[in-house]
């Protein structure tokens, strides 16, 4: 006999997983209690978004489906912060919730949630397992619709009954569902290799989830035969060598002109993986909705995102991996010019991410940014979270590796610690550095003592200039010198990373960086640099005071 707490253990075994994120509760005491002779990895989190964040990241830079586990009710509903992030960027997830016991439900009984409801939009697939006979059956289920087609969430609801059943006859072997690689056909290949002889400015963009080492690397190798340009989608920056003669940059807010430029006027654009939603297509403005003016092939595994908001010339339903493979199948012969426009647009990429020496104030996050790009190591890992600080990692740092960023598309704030958590238990030998601004630390910089108590020595990067710095920025621009709401008081981040028994350091000058983060490389426990920034430095090339009043419409005399 099992229970069925002891039967979700099992099959989380049998679908290789080897650690999960959580935040304890009464709803699911039988889980906890199987998990302690399983062999299966438990990080104490002390928010539900936080360990929600970190089963994301975990996701996100292996490929497997993180998993968490919440309480029912409130934990269930602080969850959705990093439902909502897995969902809209494609990342592989199931979040397991201790429910009301059965003979409670629909009663409104104490914490009770219908996630059926509740949380459709929030999740691929969302359940509740009445019989304890069938936790393998949905268990496994999640596991592959997670990572199947358009991988993303799934939610399971587990009554706390349920879990403290006993089953008479349990399985003897659980294994687990098989995921179907979505492979090209050979006349899809051929129709793709068609569009590219005869393209002139052809483009490629890389985005979404499914990818692989091999897969990246493949198309490095093919790009560099076809002499085509790579931009890589919005925060998926390390889906391309940044340094190899064929990237032109990232698509996205903030592009490059001269890559938006080239996209607009492409004679055949190559999506693969991503979608091409508002944030990566730069506001919909580099491809015309629904008929794009350049000839596009769209990737993706999903079926059902092929045509749903541009109308593709040719329509691939495969995975990356799938596709990064048949590459290898395709002759090319590139037409004159193309490796001229290759070259200038890499060229153009290397001026565009050479960080600014100077700025506002007494510390300048271009040489910072400079120092962390000659001496952090080529899979060094990079989390943040969302805020005009990112800007400096996103524009300025030349991702290397796959699976060295993590960072929500979704623009969700609080992100980088927990993110940082869950990378650096995944990969513990690689050096891990989450950025935050002052704003977004606060909202789930508790999950840096997650780091203290799993002996966790991430560096954050704290860049503090005392307000909601995106925000601020653009109410400036639209009402300039009306604050309202924006404006922060921090605890001193040093103090407080000491207070959580990690290594604190503030940087008031350019100068002081280097040193307190090789300090705090020394330290061997969690750390955190506060950066004091000068409100002024609002962007890499615009100040506040430039910005302010620059969106408002003046009445025409």
């Amino acid at each position: 006999m099992k229970t069925g707490g002891e039967l979700v253990v099992d099959t989380l075994k049998a679908n290789g997983v080897e650690r999960l994120f959580c935040v304890p509760g009464e709803s699911y005491l039988a889980v906890l209690d199987a998990l302690v002779d399983s062999g299966v990895g438990v990080t104490v989190c002390r928010q539900e978004g936080g360990a929600a964040m970190m089963a994301d990241a975990w996701g996100r830079l292996t490929g497997k489906p993180g998993v968490c586990f919440v309480t029912r009710g409130p934990g269930a509903t602080n969850a959705t912060a990093g439902l909502h992030i897995a969902r809209q960027d494609s990342i592989p997830m199931v979040l397991f919730i201790g429910q009301v016991q059965r003979d409670a439900r629909e009663r409104e009984a104490f914490q009770e949630v219908e996630y059926r409801r509740a949380f459709t939009e929030f999740a691929k697939w969302v359940a509740e397992i009445d019989d304890p006979a069938r936790i393998p059956e949905f268990v496994n289920r999640a596991f592959s619709v997670a990572r199947s087609g358009r991988p993303g969430p799934v939610v399971l609801a587990l009554p706390e009954d349920v879990l403290r059943e006993a089953v008479d006859t349990p399985p003897s072997e659980i294994l687990p569902n098989p995921v179907a690689a979505m492979h090209p056909g050979h006349l899809q290949m051929t129709e793709f290799a068609e569009h590219l002889a005869s393209a002139e400015r052809p483009i490629m963009i890389l985005g979404g989830t499914r990818w692989s080492d091999d897969a990246v690397r493949q198309v490095e190798r093919f790009a560099e035969r076809a002499q085509i340009p790579v931009g890589c989608s919005f925060r998926r920056q390390m889906l391309f060598d940044h340094t190899h003669p064929c990237y032109a940059g990232d698509v996205g807010i903030g592009i490059n002109p001269a890559l938006a430029d080239a996209v607009k006027s492409s004679d055949l654009v190559m999506l693969i993986g991503g979608r091409f939603s508002e944030m990566p297509s730069s506001g919909y403005t580099l491809l015309d909705i629904p008929f794009p003016r350049q000839t596009l092939v769209h990737v993706h595994p999903d079926s059902a995102e092929l045509g749903r908001v541009y109308r593709p010339s040719l329509a691939v339903n495969a995975d990356p991996a799938s596709f990064a493979a048949a590459l290898s199948s395709i002759d090319v012969d590139p037409m004159p010019g193309r490796a001229a426009d290759v070259a200038r647009l890499h060229e153009a990429y290397l001026k565009w991410s050479t960080p600014p020496e100077t700025g506002p104030g007494a510390v300048h996050m271009g040489p910072i940014i400079g120092w962390l790009r000659d001496h952090l190591p080529e899979d060094a890992i990079l989390t943040n979270g969302a805020g005009n600080y990112a800007t400096w990692v996103h524009r300025y740092v030349r991702f290397r590796k796959y699976a060295t960023q993590a960072a929500p598309a979704s623009g969700s704030m609080g992100y980088g610690v927990p993110a940082a958590v869950a990378a650096k238990q995944a990969f513990p030998d690689r050096t891990v550095v989450a950025f935050a601004g002052d704003g977004c630390f606060m909202m789930h910089g508790q999950e840096f003592a997650t780091a203290i108590q799993h002996d966790l020595p991430i560096i954050v990067i704290v860049v503090n200039n005392g307000m909601y710095g995106t925000i601020r920025m653009h109410q400036e621009r639209d009402y300039p010198n009306r604050v309202s709401a924006t404006a922060l008081t921090n605890p001193d981040f040093a103090a407080l990373a000491r207070a959580y028994g990690g290594h604190g350091e503030t940087v008031g000058k350019t100068a002081d960086f280097a040193a307190a983060f090789e300090r705090a490389q020394e330290s061997g426990v969690a750390s955190i640099i506060e950066i004091k920034l000068d409100p002024e430095a609002i962007t890499p090339t615009r100040t506040l005071s430039e910005i302010r009043g620059s969106g408002v419409t003046k009445p025409r005399s």
